[in-house]
């Protein structure tokens, strides 16, 4: 089970190289950094420490990078159990295999299965907060096992409530209010709520206005791919058209969008979320990262699919920035530096997901959601030369050494702490071969 119900410990991280990511990523050396009450109390060198208070613990944090934990803004969660059984495919095989074949045979225990190994493999790679595209709904049985999946994680999530895309009989908002009442009716420290429909470029205008409408009465967030077609060439201009663009709405991709679209999304307040390693093996168009630049959107990184790519946040880094370096800068430097993707994996990602006050840097008073990495091993020494260009371009999810979400620790010494780990992997492997099987 998940760590919600543990008091978090006070505790001291002592003399990292700390890196924060607001405004704009910083190195500070030798620098502690003070947890209490699961929050950032404060950050800086040689932090006093009471020696008579035996409710603190102390950790050496030296030969660490100490950073905000990672904020992956596109998952589909669920999909953990299915994993690389699409590598090869474009996006109409994953379409068709993925969703249209493998999808509806997931019982609800199997979502579960997935949510749970998902959320996992997320913190051990030190990704503390995810927004989990679920479209995966086909019974408010499903939506309990996959809200409970990552609840009993102790992953941050944005649950994203979406349609099967090929089951029109289980796009059902009476579900989406049940699913509202009965698992986010009250405060929930890790877990909030977000619809996520098909959207104007898949749907129909009548369709998307019902969907629109219910996250407005609902007071949720919408999530939504968007795409220049097939039904709306210009998604955002049709929200705007029928009064539903709003502020807060978070775009999937995007990439071949017009620059006049970009200009809404800007204008409008939402922000995008780009998964590069899945938009470049699909083949869904040119890079964002630098148009979002430009454009001057909050944009955050996620991993997508792990049918068909990696689940780090290390490679989705990596990813954006060298995909970017195909488009030139202006003429000063690359059009997005290491610096630009390690904010969007961090600070603007939260802003995405409309977290920013909540996690995402090291602000005092924010949670203390922290990953802690080993800067002595061989594939990262020596960092002194650029940290940031360290992590970004050199670090892997075996340099993560300690996760904490809300200031409990979730991995520690390079080893996750959830009790059950055993008995997922077991679930994982008897969920994925029930699946295969199945004809």
């Amino acid at each position: 089970m998940g760590s919600e119900s543990r008091r978090p410990p006070r505790l001291l991280l002592r003399g990292g190289l700390v890196i924060d990511t607001d405004p704009h990523p910083t190195v500070h050396p030798h620098t502690d950094v003070l947890v209490e009450e699961g929050r950032i109390a404060a950050v800086g060198p040689g932090l006093p420490l009471d020696g008579d208070d035996p409710g603190i613990e102390v950790l050496d944090a030296r030969g660490m990078i100490v950073l905000p934990g990672f904020v992956d803004t596109h998952r589909h969660v669920w999909q953990a159990v299915l994993r690389s059984a699409a590598v090869d495919e474009s996006l109409d095989g994953y379409l068709s295999r993925i969703l249209g074949d493998l999808a509806g045979r997931f019982t609800p225990a199997d979502v579960h299965t997935g949510n749970l190994l998902g959320a996992l493999e997320c913190l051990d790679a030190g990704i503390t907060t995810v927004q989990d595209f679920s479209h995966v709904q086909y019974s408010p049985e499903h939506s309990a096992a996959a809200v409970e999946g990552l609840r009993d994680a102790g992953i941050r999530a944005v649950f994203g409530y979406g349609y099967p895309v090929f089951d029109e009989g289980a796009r059902r908002a009476d579900w989406v209010r049940r699913v509202r009442t009965e698992h986010f009716g009250s405060s929930e420290a890790l877990l909030t709520m977000a619809l996520a429909p098909v959207g104007p470029s898949f749907g129909p205008p009548e369709t998307v206005r019902e969907d629109w409408l219910l996250a407005r009465e609902l007071a949720l967030p919408v999530v939504v791919h968007v795409t220049a077609g097939p039904v709306a060439p210009e998604p955002v201009a049709a929200l705007r058209e029928h009064g539903l663009i709003a502020p807060g709405t978070l775009y999937v991709h995007g990439n071949s969008l017009p620059d006049s679209e970009l200009r809404l999304i800007a204008e409008s307040g939402g922000a995008v979320a780009i998964t590069p390693a899945i938009e470049a093996s699909m083949r869904f168009g040119a890079p964002m990262a630098p148009r979002l630049r430009r454009a001057g959107i909050t944009t955050g990184l996620g991993a997508d699919a792990v049918t068909s790519a990696p689940g780090d946040m290390f490679s989705q880094m990596r990813a954006a920035l060298t995909s970017s370096h195909f488009e030139g800068g202006d003429g000063e430097g690359p059009a997005v530096r290491a610096a630009d993707v390690l904010r969007m994996a961090t600070a603007e990602g939260a802003a995405a997901l409309g977290l920013g006050d909540e996690t995402g840097s090291l602000g005092i008073g924010k949670s203390a959601d922290l990953v802690l990495l080993r800067a002595d091993a061989v594939n990262l020494a020596p960092v002194d030369h650029d940290p940031i260009g360290a992590v970004v371009t050199a670090a892997h999810p075996g340099n993560v050494d300690t996760v904490l979400v809300a200031g409990r620790t979730v991995k520690r010494a390079g080893r996750l702490v959830h009790g059950g780990l055993t008995g997922v992997l077991a679930d994982a492997q008897r969920s994925a071969e029930r699946i295969a099987a199945l004809n």
